[in-house]
């Protein structure tokens, strides 16, 4: 919510559309059309998206209409509407730039050229959308190149294939709506109307709800644009990702580890005294050279954390071909920071698996981290890879899962915020999808020294097994096992571990029994009358040789009388 100054004191809900799709698609001459006021990131700035028309950085602009009559009332009562829309680049290389425009979006509008259809870039704004949005509204761009007769059919046609690419989305029976935002294409002269376009306007007036906007809690603004004004200072021109700012404010530019005061408020061009939640502002600022900061975060002093690593939850994106492994780099979207980092997955211990987590086991069908939050006093399991549940598909419930992401270089970002995990090495030309995985950051790691700090607090193991056999019996409770350790190992790290029989007694290992790696094994139940003969006979067959290895191989039991053997599964670090 915003507020201009003044007697009449009009408020303005401002509802942030994001404008997503291939390149050449036809966005930029869209957001155009659909403008009235442009704010100064807008319609590319940059001389090289000029001279090509490929819009290269997050622009932003806006118009306001009346308040549709199912936002009229309530508690909060607005005045007008405006509409912000970023409008985010379609060039696959700069992925990195679309992820972070769409944290801050309200409605997606998926601009797709009618005539070539959805193509791997739409795709991954699609994804994007499902990951960052509620709504969305598509738009079937140039219909203008559709010839006459054929037009309205080709539009049918495309709007049913499209309705069968989202049916398996959030997004299945979102509207679609056909236009033509710069008739003749991008070098035609201005003076052919676009079409369609106030058709459009209606169709997001009917999409728009009251966003949830929260001015508590600490100041996030994503800065997309920083310029100086003679006389007046330096503006920074961004969207307030949470909390509220206001004159006379201070806040901090974490990157450049600098404090500065709020010296005035603007909100396309007209002055404000504050900002709030989902708001795009202008804020001045003095003494401060714009260079250092042309894209960025603005916060409360202090609430933002300089991360060398970090614990995430994790899902996997279902249109990325290939595994998830341990180990690999992977390119992670962070706040608005796009940095390499080394993955290492891990989960809750298998079903089974000893020493289970004593409190509570995940439910299938809630997302990760929310039915069983990540903590430090758990134990939890080492994966060479994510795991994508029973079958083949990605539709089938997946176990929960985490990840601690190793950074190359220290990354700036508020609490559980978004994570993208991303292959954006993929060659750009191949039709897949680079989107790897997604989540949300739970736990970052502020130590450049975390490795020795801070990770020796998180508890992940790797399970192992060894199999030995059953020399002889010593008691009804004690049998003596061999083939398990080697000669020079520590016995006293495996004492009081469990081992089972083949036979399907249990017991605990006691401790060793001579020089040469053997052990005692103590049965508490006592070994079961079948199991004390079958160890019995295999003891008599072997006959007095059956000690220090040696002849006794010539002695073994014959087929019918098969050794016993131990089983042990452990834990390591």
């Amino acid at each position: 919510m915003s507020e201009s100054d003044g007697d009449t004191r009009t408020k303005t809900l401002n509802f942030n559309i994001g404008v997503l799709g291939h390149v050449d698609s036809g966005k930029t001459s869209l957001a155009r059309a659909l403008s009235s006021t442009a704010s100064t990131a807008a319609f590319d700035k940059n001389p090289q998206s000029r001279e090509r028309g490929i819009t290269l950085d997050l622009g932003f602009s806006s118009f306001t209409v009346d308040l549709p009559e199912h936002l009229r009332g309530g508690q909060l009562q607005y005045d007008n509407l405006q509409f912000t829309l970023v409008d985010c680049p379609g060039h696959a290389s700069l992925i990195r730039t679309i992820i972070g425009g769409a944290q801050i979006i309200d409605l997606m509008m998926l601009v797709v050229d009618v005539v070539k259809g959805v193509q791997t870039q739409t795709a991954e704004c699609l994804l994007i959308g499902e990951l960052t949005c509620p709504r969305m509204v598509v738009v079937l761009n140039k219909v203008d190149l559709l010839p006459p007769n054929k037009r309205q059919s080709a539009i049918e046609k495309m709007t049913k294939r499209l309705h069968k690419t989202l049916e398996s989305t959030r997004f299945k029976e979102c509207p679609v709506i056909a236009v033509a935002a710069k008739p003749g294409g991008p070098e035609a002269p201005n003076t052919e109307e676009p079409q369609g376009v106030p058709e459009l306007i209606e169709l997001l007036k009917k999409q728009t709800y009251l966003p949830q906007r929260d001015p508590g809690g600490d100041l996030l603004m994503a800065v997309d644009h920083c310029f100086s004004i003679r006389g007046q200072g330096t503006v920074m021109t961004g969207t307030i990702l949470q909390g509220s700012l206001a004159i006379n404010d201070t806040v901090e530019i974490p990157a450049l580890k600098v404090t500065k005061k709020i010296k005035s408020v603007q909100m396309f061009r007209k002055p404000v005294s504050g900002a709030m939640q989902g708001d795009r502002v202008g804020v001045c600022v003095t003494q401060f050279d714009p260079k250092l900061l042309e894209r960025g975060v603005v916060c409360t002093p202090g609430s933002l954390r300089t991360l060398y690593a970090a614990v995430i939850s994790v899902r996997k994106i279902g249109y990325f071909k290939g595994s998830l492994a341990t180990r690999a780099k992977f390119h992670i979207t962070v706040g608005h920071e796009t940095v390499m980092a080394r993955v290492t997955f891990f989960g809750l211990p298998p079903a089974g698996a000893s020493e289970p987590p004593s409190d509570t086991r995940p439910s299938p069908s809630l997302p990760c981290s929310l039915e069983t939050p990540f903590t430090f006093d758990r134990e939890y399991f080492y994966q060479d890879e994510y795991v994508t549940g029973q079958g083949e598909t990605s539709s089938g419930p997946e176990p929960e899962q985490w990840a601690l992401l190793e950074f190359e270089r220290p990354v700036t970002c508020p609490s559980l915020c978004l994570v993208i995990g991303s292959k954006l090495d993929t060659d750009i030309h191949a039709n897949a999808c680079r989107l790897a995985f997604q989540g949300r950051l739970l736990q970052g790691f502020e130590d450049k020294s975390f490795a020795e700090t801070a990770l020796p607090r998180l508890r992940i193991y790797k399970t192992k097994h060894k199999e030995g056999q059953v020399e002889r019996v010593s008691d009804d409770y004690t049998v003596i096992g061999r083939n398990l350790f080697k000669k020079e190992t520590n016995l006293q790290l495996f004492v009081g571990l469990k081992v089972t029989l083949s036979t399907g007694d249990s017991g605990i290992i006691e401790g060793g029994f001579g020089q040469s790696g053997k052990f005692k094994i103590r049965i508490q139940e006592g070994l079961c009358p079948e199991t004390k003969q079958l160890l019995s006979s295999t003891s008599k067959k072997k006959g007095k040789g059956g000690g220090k290895g040696g002849p006794a191989n010539e002695e073994e039991p014959k087929a019918d009388s098969q050794p016993v053997s131990i089983d042990l599964h452990f834990k390591r670090s």
